[in-house]
């Protein structure tokens, strides 16, 4: 059981990075009774969480297998998630879309291939280039109502959240870490690095080499009039389209290693419409109404890091594409071991230091 220090440490919990990961477990540590202090460098869910195309992609046949447990967990305890937020905040997050016609070239044995007449019938125009498709009993959202709604339901939980502060240094020793900050410092029981595409920065990582990186993804949102319009998300490994209803869709999305640069550009925006319009061909006369880049929190294979790195800091970051999709069950399983029990999901492919060996091959190292 958990329980809160009212008088060792200033915050029971300190975490950096207010982005839906962040976010959705100060909520959880803080509904268990701990004090949580979350520092945020720049605007709570304004950077990749803020970009996501919000898909809940747990049965995508494109995820790596490892991601399977932790994502049918995270959908299980999404309508208690999102009941909590709009109980906390007042605010509604509606389901915008309830299935998903998926596109593959390699369709795993436990889906059925669709006719080509079920696959038109779900979305009028649709042109497959032979590839087959499926359909998923998978749930959209729209991440910026989870913006508006999250920050405000940890704040009414009792969250201390301080946006325009970053974490410089975390240091581990004691009964605690002290947490520097550009605000200063804090002492707490347990540090949280949810920093998203900044978690491997020196300072964030607590020393510690944690290769979490920017995948940058440029997006566009289009207006489509007319009366064909998707009711579904339509998806294939290259690229989808999500509609937000009134006849807006968003499609995405590129993936890049370019660092932190979030420029877009009009000639890839260009052939991400050019490809939607292919495959869905009502498109064709959709308008572009806006264009942004997100960063991603990427690692080498793929699947995020939720671990112990040393004595009272954890990591809950890299969840590349499905931050939005993991963010209940990755808050749940670090209350669990902030709180010395068992995860409910087997985390060793999470683990921190599965990237030790990839690095001593790298560097020539035995």
């Amino acid at each position: 059981m958990i329980q809160r220090n009212e008088t060792a440490t200033r915050a029971d919990v300190v975490i950096a990075g207010a982005g839906i990961i962040g976010l959705a477990t100060a909520l959880a540590l803080a509904d268990a009774g701990l004090h949580v202090v979350v520092f945020e460098r720049g605007t709570a869910m304004s950077e990749s969480s803020w970009a996501a195309a919000g898909m809940l992609a747990g049965c995508d046949p494109e995820n790596p297998a490892a991601l399977r447990e932790l994502s049918l967990l995270s959908l299980a305890l999404y309508p208690e998630f999102l009941a909590r937020i709009e109980e906390l905040s007042g605010e509604t997050i509606p389901l915008r879309t309830r299935q998903t016609l998926q596109g593959t070239d390699h369709l795993p044995f436990d889906l059925r291939a669709l006719k080509a007449a079920e696959a038109e019938a779900l979305a009028p125009g649709l042109r497959t280039g032979g590839q087959s498709f499926t359909l998923l009993d998978e749930h959209s959202l729209d991440p910026r109502d989870l913006g508006q709604a999250l920050p405000a339901a940890a704040r009414a939980a009792g969250v201390e959240l301080h946006e325009g502060v970053a974490v410089n240094a975390v240091h581990s020793g004691g009964d605690g870490v002290v947490v520097e900050t550009t605000a200063g410092p804090l002492t707490a029981r347990h540090f949280v690095n949810a920093a998203g595409a900044w978690a491997g920065s020196p300072g964030t990582s607590a020393g510690a080499s944690l290769p979490v990186a920017p995948r940058k993804g440029q997006m566009l949102a289009v207006e489509l009039p007319g009366e064909v319009q998707l009711r579904c998300v339509l998806r294939t490994p290259e690229l989808y389209i999500v509609p937000r209803g009134g006849g807006r869709y968003v499609i995405g999305a590129t993936v890049e290693d370019l660092g932190f640069d979030k420029q877009v550009f009009p000639a890839q925006i260009d052939a991400l419409l050019a490809s939607a319009a292919t495959l869905w061909t009502p498109l064709r006369g959709a308008r572009i109404v806006e264009t942004w880049a997100g960063l991603r929190p990427g690692t080498a294979d793929g699947l995020p890091v939720i671990d112990r790195v040393a004595p009272g800091i954890l990591v809950a970051a890299g969840h590349f594409r499905n931050g939005i999709l993991l963010a209940p069950a990755t808050a749940r399983a670090v209350r669990e071991l902030i709180g010395g029990r068992r995860p409910a999901v087997e985390l060793s492919a999470f683990r921190a230091n599965r990237f030790d060996g990839m690095k001593d091959a790298e560097t020539g190292q035995a």
